[in-house]
């Protein structure tokens, strides 16, 4: 296992007629591990687990020490998303294993849920517990499936329009939707496992991730528009916002606890909070040329993103 790193580092506060009161911290990840996806523990200073997809690894960071541990996950593996479940236990969508991988956050012995021989190579992507503690995940080749913890029963379901599934997340109430990048839809999934297809309303947008706010209204990162969309259930209206600058493309979104949302958007390499209420962006552009920032996490007051194309993990911090 390689040895525990520390680093300096940096903290950037960006002009009050920029951004408001927010603070900006970066901790450099040793390169080759090629940070992916990040996800912060819910408790103030807690840990960061990101998923190192470049070298097999679930990283942890320190975010008070700036200290850095790496848990090997398996021969071949290459995680792509790590979320946390409600046992407080990292949890990684294995792509390079075919595996769902939990990494015990006491003793980090790793146990792994492998798919079906017969469904292929899955193409991991990102998963969610719904609110009966089932563990749901995509796979970009065409599929989305389901673990129950408890009892390990594993199934896997083919995705409507084949290649594409991508970020998911749950609703308040647990409810799951997915996103399909290659579809151009986001999916609810139903009790039976079946999923219900939603247009938005551009087409060809490319959904890459959603997230949902406190209210249960799904937000859609739109790849190929540039457009941070949203659409509430209850109404069934989608409604669509142009993300600021030339051919912006939204990877990732994420609504934090006062339900601002979050995009990262890759034409400019900027880092983006959008207001609801105020109908207004506001944008916070990274210190690396090339961030290619993916999975946004946070906590209460931090947003934390992993800029995978300069390895460092970034916090911004607000009131």
């Amino acid at each position: 296992m390689p040895r525990p790193l520390a680093f300096l580092v940096l903290i950037i506060v960006l002009p009050l007629s920029v951004a408001a009161q927010v603070t900006v911290q970066e901790y450099p990840i040793p390169r080759g591990h090629r940070v992916h996806d990040v996800w912060a523990d819910a408790a103030p200073d807690g840990p960061v687990w990101f998923s190192a997809q470049g070298s097999g690894h679930l990283g942890i960071l320190d975010p008070k020490t700036g200290k850095v541990d790496f848990v090997p996950l398996g021969s071949g593996s290459s995680p792509h998303g790590v979320i946390g479940g409600a046992d407080g236990a990292p949890w990684l969508t294995d792509g390079g294993q075919n595996a769902i991988v939990r990494v015990d956050p006491k003793t980090k012995a790793v146990k792994l849920w492998k798919l079906p021989q017969d469904t292929g190579y899955a193409n991991l992507n990102t998963a969610i517990f719904d609110g009966k503690g089932v563990h749901w995940f995509t796979g970009q080749s065409g599929i989305y499936g389901r673990l129950d913890p408890a009892s390990g029963d594993l199934k896997v379901f083919k995705a409507p329009k084949g290649r594409g599934p991508y970020g998911i997340h749950a609703t308040p109430e647990g409810n799951v939707y997915y996103a399909s990048l290659a579809g151009s839809f986001v999916g609810k999934i139903n009790p039976d496992g079946s999923t219900t297809v939603l247009e938005p309303p551009t087409r060809g947008q490319g959904a890459r991730r959603v997230w949902s706010d406190s209210k249960g209204a799904i937000w859609v990162a739109e790849w190929n528009s540039g457009n941070l969309s949203r659409y509430e259930p209850k109404s069934n209206k989608w409604s669509a916002w142009k993300a600021p600058g030339e051919g912006a493309q939204v990877y990732a979104v994420y609504v934090d606890e006062t339900d601002k949302v979050w995009i990262s958007e890759w034409a400019s390499q900027t880092m983006m909070r959008f207001d609801p209420a105020a109908q207004k962006f506001e944008s916070f552009k990274s210190s690396s040329a090339y961030a290619n920032v993916r999975q946004i996490h946070g906590r209460k007051g931090e947003v934390w993103t992993p800029e995978s194309a300069a390895d460092k993990i970034v916090v911004y911090r607000y009131k």
